[in-house]
């Protein structure tokens, strides 16, 4: 069976980082290594495990998300590599699942990734306790009832958990590095690997369970970059990306995204803005259509407010 490095990019969040490491321990095919591209000053205190694990320092002043993902797979020895993000603990057979997808398909993977609560991982636990309490995603992609699945749309591709020979990944270029902070740097990368042929397919298997952690989701809290990196790629391929996030920006007035014109800030969010869309303690996950749902259905009933009482009809 090919060997598989797993990178993962970290930036704090230590305790979710060692839940990564748990998971890896407990492979049936245990990864060549574990490359973490560490996005803080300090390296991370991690257990002695069964393989080799190496921190690589990844400097910016901003996410450095490209540049991490970039870093992890030069340091890599393995055929295949394997990205996790750092709130992603993978299930037993996750690595093994890999490689024989990777065996059947030259590509990029996307395996499968259910949403814990936030009480899930606060103690003690074992992949049976996840399993009770995680939740698929309601608004995105399922896995196909088995093998590979491919899909034709770039846009889907998530980085969340995904997989890639090594060779194909440099022929490709990597990850663009001028995308600096959160969002488009990975569908950039989606859009380069269509252009170039190369196909994205769903995957029955390599299962992450994500874990909680506070989040605003459309991600306000990264409205400079999320604005920045959707002009970039609008320079690079003719239009936009990050549509929905752009659109609920514009509906809670935070945006002007008016094409053919550079995208201005109107206002910074405030508190309702945060608290809109703020994950909270109960919840898995957080949800962009139900907030901008709620934003429209919030629009309409000022538009009706607004409309003048209609005039009575005389004879």
């Amino acid at each position: 069976m090919s060997t598989v490095s797993v990178v993962t990019l970290a930036q704090g969040r230590p305790a979710h980082l060692r839940n990564v490491l748990r998971g890896l321990e407990r492979q049936t095919h245990k990864p060549a290594e574990f490359i973490v591209a560490v996005m803080q000053d300090a390296p991370y205190d991690l257990p002695e495990v069964g393989f080799p694990v190496r921190q690589i320092p990844v400097h910016g002043t901003e996410l450095p998300l490209a540049a991490a993902r970039n870093r992890g797979v030069a340091a890599a020895s393995g055929d295949l590599v394997a990205f996790l993000d750092v709130d992603c603990i993978p299930t037993p057979g996750f690595v093994a699942e890999y490689a024989r997808g990777l065996s059947d398909l030259d590509g990029l993977l996307m395996g499968e990734v259910l949403h814990l609560p936030a009480q899930a991982t606060r103690g003690p636990w074992d992949f049976p306790d996840l399993a009770r309490v995680a939740e698929k995603h309601s608004d995105r992609r399922g896995p196909p009832a088995a093998g590979l699945e491919i899909c034709n749309d770039y846009r889907c591709f998530w980085s969340l958990n995904f997989a890639i020979r090594r060779a194909t990944f440099t022929a490709v270029g990597g990850f663009d590095e001028r995308y600096r902070g959160y969002g488009g740097e990975d569908t950039d990368f989606g859009k380069t690997l269509d252009r170039r042929g190369i196909p994205i397919a769903w995957m029955k298997g390599a299962l992450a369970y994500h874990q909680h952690h506070p989040h605003h989701m459309p991600p306000i809290h990264h409205l400079d970059s999320v604005v920045r990196n959707a002009e970039l790629f609008e320079a690079k391929w003719g239009y936009r990306t990050m549509g929905h996030w752009l659109y609920a920006f514009k509906v809670m007035g935070l945006i002007d995204d008016t094409p053919d014109r550079p995208i201005r800030i109107l206002r910074r969010p405030d508190a309702a803005d945060l608290a809109l869309t703020g994950q909270q303690s109960h919840q898995p996950y957080t949800n962009a259509a139900s907030v901008i749902r709620h934003l429209e259905a919030r629009a309409r009933e000022r538009d009706a407010a607004a409309e003048p009482a209609a005039l009575p009809v005389t004879a």
